[in-house]
C-alpha cells in the first residue's frame, strides 16, 4: 500500500473561500478514483492562504483488472449491426463469442480491462481535478488569459507536488509541471523545499514556518488570544469565526495583544468590536463585564520586536475608530427626529411608499396593539418609538455599520434623552430574527417589533408579492415566524384576522384570507419542530374563526395530550365509523327532524339511551369548558363519550328497516359528530 501527497500552490487564497476548497479538493479525489476503481483509506485534506494539500494513505498500487460483457446482436443479424456493436466495444469480430439466448445464438462482446498502475490513475485525475475546480470567484492570467480555455484558477496557480511514496506523480497542466518542490513561508524561510514523501510533508513546512494544518493555526489562535488576553488581567471575548479566518489568513499565527487610547470607549462598544472585527479582524477583551481599551491581533511574522508589529496595527485600528467616533459625534448632532425625516429618500419598495409611509403605518398598529394587550397609557410612547424606530437608517454610523442598524438607533436615543423604554424599544424592534434569538418581553418593543413584522407582511401580501417555492426575497417567512413567537411567548391575545383586515385595507387589499393562511403554514412548521402534529393544528384550524394564536395552541395542545390516550384514540375511531356511515347515507344535521333525540316515536334501546344521555351531558360541558378557555376540560367531556359510542355500535343498528328509527339514529350520530366538532374538526386527524 501507498501514500499520496498532492499540494496545490498559488497566490492567497481568501479565507472564506478555503472550507470550500477543502470539501471541493477531496469530492473531485474521491470522484476520480471512483470512477478507476481505485479503494480509498484515509484522507487527509488541509489547507493554508498560499496551498491546498491532500495526502491519501492505504492506497494500492495496482488496480484491478475488470471483465464486462456486453449482449449484442443474435447470430445471423446485418452486418452493419454486428459491425457497430463491435466498433461501440472495441472489439473485432473474431473476438465475439455465441451463446445461447432463450433458444436463438447470439453474439457477445468480453471485455478484459487489465488493472493499471494507480499512479498512472492519479497522472490522469490531478489535471482532471485542476480543470473542474469550482471557485466562488476565480481568474484567468498571463499570455495564455486570452483565450477562454486558459486555467481558471482562484489566484494564479503556481506549483503542483504530487508524490506517491517518494516517486514525483508525473503530470502537467496549463504549463504548470508536477514535482516534489514547494515553498515556505514567504517572509521567514527564503528558497524551495525537496518534500520526500506524504510522511516528511507536514514536518518539513514546519521547518520552513508553514503550519499546513488549517485546525492546527485555529487551535493556536485560540490558545493564544485568551493567553494574551488573561496576562494582561482581560478577558478574550471569543469569536469562533474570527478564529477560523484568521487562520485561514496565517501560515504562522503568533496571537498579539495591544492597547487603544481610552478615549475610544466612548464609543458604544459593539461599534468598536465590529470595527476591529470587520476592517483588522482582530478580538477584542473585556474587563469586569465591559469593553477594555484592549485588542488581540494574529500576526503572521514570528517578529524579533513583537512591539513593532503591535504598534503598527494598533495605528491602524486607531485610524478606524478615530472613523467611528467621528460618526458617533457627528449622528448626534441631530435628534432621531430629524434623521427620521431622511426616511423620506428612502423607498421601501415601489408600490408600498417610502421608509417614511411604512414607520407612520407602524407607528399607528404599535399603538394599537399596546393598548389591546398591555397599558392605555403606553400608546403614545409605542407611536413615538415606532416612528423612530427606522431613523438610524440614515445616520453615518450604519451607513458604515449597516450590521448595527436599531442598535445605534438605542444609543442615540438614550443619548437624547428619550428614555430607556423606547430606546430598548428602537433596538430590538427588529428581534428575534430567527427561532434561536431573544425574544422580546418590553411591553413597547414587542408592540413595535410585532406591528413592524406585520405590516411588511400585509404589505407584501396586499402586492402579491407571497413567497413561491424556495424564493423569499423579502424574508416574509421569517416576519410571519418571529411574529407567531412575539406572540406565543408574550401570550398576546391577538385577533389576527381583524389586525391584518384593517391594515390591508390601507394597500386596498379586501381580504386577509391568503396571509392568514400562510401563518398557519408558518405555524404548522414552527410546532412541528416543537413537537407538535401538523394534523392536530389542522384538526383546529378547521373549525374556522379561530386567529387568536395563544388560544389555538392551547386547544392544540390539550388536544394532542388527548390524542395520546386510550380514549383519545378509541373515540376517533368512534368518529371516523360515524362520519362514515353519515358520509355514505348523504346525512346532515340540518336534514334531521329533529334536533336532539329526546322526543322520540319509539323507546330507544339501552345503548342508544346512553349515548343520548351522554350527549346531554357532555354538549354543554365542552361548550361551556370551550368558552372558558378550558380546553382539558372540553377533552374531558368528550372522553364520557367514549364508552357511549362503543356501546351504541356494540348493541345498536344504525340502518334499522324501521325509517324513525333509521332518522333517529343518524340524527344521533350527527349530535355525536358535531358535538366532538366542538374542540376539533376530527376527520383532520390521521390514525
Amino acid at each position: 500500500m501507498s501514500n499520496f501527497l498532492l499540494e496545490l500552490r498559488s497566490e492567497e487564497i481568501p479565507a472564506r473561500m478555503q472550507k470550500g476548497a477543502r470539501a471541493e479538493l477531496e469530492k473531485l479525489f474521491r470522484r476520480e478514483m471512483d470512477a478507476a476503481g481505485v479503494a480509498l483509506g484515509e484522507l487527509t485534506v488541509w489547507s493554508t492562504p498560499r496551498r491546498l494539500a491532500l495526502i491519501a494513505r492505504d492506497l494500492p498500487t495496482q488496480t484491478d483488472a475488470v471483465s464486462e460483457e456486453a449482449k449484442g446482436p443474435p447470430e445471423g443479424a446485418p452486418d452493419q449491426a454486428v459491425d457497430g456493436f463491435c466498433r461501440k466495444n472495441g472489439v473485432s469480430r473474431d473476438q465475439l463469442e455465441v451463446r445461447d439466448v432463450k433458444g436463438r445464438p447470439t453474439y457477445f462482446a468480453v471485455i478484459n480491462t487489465p488493472g493499471r498502475a494507480v499512479a498512472e490513475v492519479l497522472a490522469e485525475a490531478i489535471p482532471a481535478i485542476i480543470r473542474d475546480f469550482s471557485w466562488p470567484k476565480s481568474q484567468r492570467w498571463g499570455a495564455a488569459s486570452i483565450s477562454t480555455e486558459s486555467l481558471r484558477w482562484v489566484r494564479p496557480l503556481s506549483g503542483i507536488v504530487a508524490l506517491m511514496d517518494g516517486d514525483v506523480v508525473a503530470c502537467e497542466t496549463h504549463g504548470i509541471t508536477s514535482g516534489n518542490v514547494t515553498k515556505g513561508h514567504r517572509f521567514h524561510h527564503n528558497g524551495e523545499i525537496t518534500i520526500g514523501s506524504a510522511d516528511d510533508y507536514a514536518a518539513k513546512l514546519r521547518d520552513a514556518h508553514v503550519i499546513v494544518d488549517h485546525e492546527e493555526r485555529q487551535n493556536i489562535i485560540r490558545t493564544g488570544a485568551a493567553k494574551a488576553a488573561q496576562d494582561a488581567g482581560l478577558d478574550l471575548v471569543e469569536d469562533e469565526g474570527l478564529v477560523i479566518e484568521n487562520a485561514g489568513l496565517t501560515e504562522w499565527p503568533v496571537p498579539l495583544l495591544g492597547r487603544f487610547e481610552d478615549d475610544f470607549l466612548e464609543v458604544p462598544p459593539e461599534t468598536i468590536q465590529l470595527t476591529a472585527r470587520v476592517n483588522q479582524k482582530y478580538f477584542v477583551c473585556e474587563k469586569d463585564g465591559k469593553l477594555a481599551n484592549a485588542f488581540i491581533c494574529t500576526s503572521n511574522i514570528e517578529a524579533e520586536d513583537p512591539a513593532v508589529v503591535v504598534e503598527g496595527n494598533r495605528k491602524v485600528l486607531a485610524a478606524r475608530l478615530s472613523d467611528a467616533k467621528f460618526f458617533w459625534d457627528v449622528d448626534r448632532k441631530k435628534t432621531l427626529a430629524e434623521h427620521a425625516k431622511g426616511l423620506e429618500r428612502i423607498t421601501f419598495h415601489e408600490k408600498l411608499g417610502t421608509v417614511a409611509d411604512k414607520v407612520e403605518r407602524v407607528g399607528w398598529l404599535a399603538k394599537w396593539l399596546t393598548q389591546l394587550n398591555f397599558d392605555h397609557g403606553l400608546g403614545d410612547a409605542a407611536e413615538k418609538a415606532a416612528g423612530l424606530c427606522k431613523a438610524d437608517l440614515v445616520t453615518e454610523m450604519v451607513g458604515e455599520f449597516p450590521e448595527l442598524q436599531g442598535l445605534m438607533g438605542g444609543y442615540y436615543a438614550r443619548a437624547e434623552g428619550l428614555g430607556d423604554a423606547v430606546a430598548d424599544a428602537i433596538r430590538d424592534h427588529y428581534k428575534p430574527i430567527g427561532k434561536s434569538d431573544e425574544i422580546p418581553t418590553a411591553p413597547l418593543t414587542v408592540a413595535v417589533s410585532l406591528a413592524d413584522k406585520l405590516d411588511t407582511l400585509a404589505g407584501f401580501f396586499s402586492i402579491d408579492a407571497a413567497p413561491t417555492g424556495s424564493k423569499d426575497p423579502f424574508a416574509l417567512r421569517r416576519a410571519a415566524l418571529s411574529s407567531i413567537l412575539l406572540i406565543q411567548h408574550n401570550n398576546l391575545r391577538v385577533g389576527l384576522a381583524s389586525v391584518l383586515e384593517r391594515h390591508m385595507r390601507q394597500f386596498g387589499s379586501e381580504s386577509p384570507q391568503k396571509l392568514l393562511d400562510f401563518f398557519a403554514d408558518r405555524l404548522k412548521v414552527q410546532q412541528r419542530d416543537a413537537g407538535v402534529r401538523h394534523d392536530l393544528i389542522d384538526a383546529v384550524f378547521a373549525l374556522g374563526g379561530e386567529d387568536d394564536l395563544v388560544r389555538l395552541l392551547a386547544r392544540v395542545h390539550a388536544l394532542q395530550s388527548f390524542m395520546a390516550t386510550e380514549d383519545g384514540t378509541n373515540l376517533l375511531a368512534g368518529y371516523k365509523r360515524a362520519s362514515n356511515i353519515l358520509k355514505k347515507e348523504e346525512w346532515d344535521n340540518s336534514d334531521s327532524t329533529a334536533d336532539n333525540n329526546n322526543s322520540l316515536s319509539y323507546a330507544p334501546e339501552t345503548s342508544e339511551k346512553a349515548l343520548i344521555d351522554a350527549l346531554d351531558a357532555a354538549g354543554p360541558k365542552a361548550a361551556s369548558a370551550i368558552e372558558s378557555e378550558d380546553f382539558e376540560g372540553a377533552m374531558a367531556a368528550l372522553a364520557s363519550l367514549r364508552s357511549p359510542i362503543d356501546e351504541f355500535f356494540d348493541h345498536v343498528t344504525v340502518n334499522d328497516s324501521d325509517a324513525d328509527k333509521r332518522a333517529a339514529r343518524l340524527d344521533l350520530l350527527a349530535r355525536f359528530r358535531s358535538a366532538v366538532h366542538q374542540v376539533a374538526d376530527f376527520s383532520r386527524i390521521e390514525g
